[in-house]
């Protein structure tokens, strides 16, 4: 779930929690492709999950989106960090246990011991956040990064933060985001190590300028 969050760039009611509290996305808000052919999530093949070229989220339920507006992303390159292979992995484990469409996506089953149906759980907002803490504990230090400065929904600003980066438009970044404003893009451009590094060498060679002289300047006499 941290992973489908970071890139489709979601807020933690989106993604965590259940649905009484939250307006997570569901089962039935994902949509899985081969190129052009669109998957039946409950029936394919699974090896035709495992191939899966591409995956989308439908906004339904949620207070941030325009309902019925899809958001899609295809394989990173990654095969650990990449938001098509996260959502297969959530849709073959959700399936596995036979969940309704309306369970949300950030639901997982854990298998009693005592032979009893396997519980249901929700991944939870403090769960994302005691996982990110634990990891910027062993690699924060190096990022300039302290774990009280990670939570659940850091995931959303730095998703935003890698498209800003990677020199993806902004308006597209608010699109993706469903910012209403640039309140938070103003706040990635100033936060953002390798947008700013390179910006005090480049206003001092862009600080070496003339003026056109103003119409008040008087002319030379010939």
């Amino acid at each position: 779930m941290a992973t489908i969050a970071f890139f489709f760039l979601l807020r933690p009611g989106e993604y965590t929690g259940d649905a009484l509290t939250n307006t997570p996305f569901a089962l039935r808000d994902l949509q899985l492709f081969i190129g052009d052919r669109r998957l039946n999530t409950f029936t394919a093949p699974i090896a035709d999950l495992h191939a899966t070229t591409a995956a989308s989220l439908t906004f339904t339920t949620q207070k941030s989106g325009v309902r019925g507006e899809v958001v899609m992303h295809g394989r990173s390159g990654s095969p650990h960090c990449c938001p098509t292979h996260a959502i297969v992995r959530r849709a073959l484990h959700l399936r596995l246990h036979n969940a309704p469409p309306e369970t949300p996506l950030g639901t997982y089953y854990s298998s009693d011991p005592a032979g009893a149906p396997p519980r249901r759980h929700p991944v939870l907002s403090s769960d994302i956040t005691n996982l990110l803490r634990t990891s910027t504990a062993a690699l924060g230090p190096s990022l300039g990064l302290l774990p009280k400065d990670i939570q659940a929904r850091s995931l959303r600003a730095g998703g935003a933060m890698a498209l800003l980066c990677a020199k993806v438009d902004t308006d597209i970044i608010r699109l993706l985001g469903r910012w209403q404003s640039d309140v938070m893009l103003r706040y990635l451009h100033l936060q953002a190590q390798p947008v700013m590094s390179k910006f005090a060498s480049r206003m001092l060679v862009g600080g070496n300028y003339t003026l056109h002289p103003s119409q008040d300047v008087p002319a030379l006499p010939l």
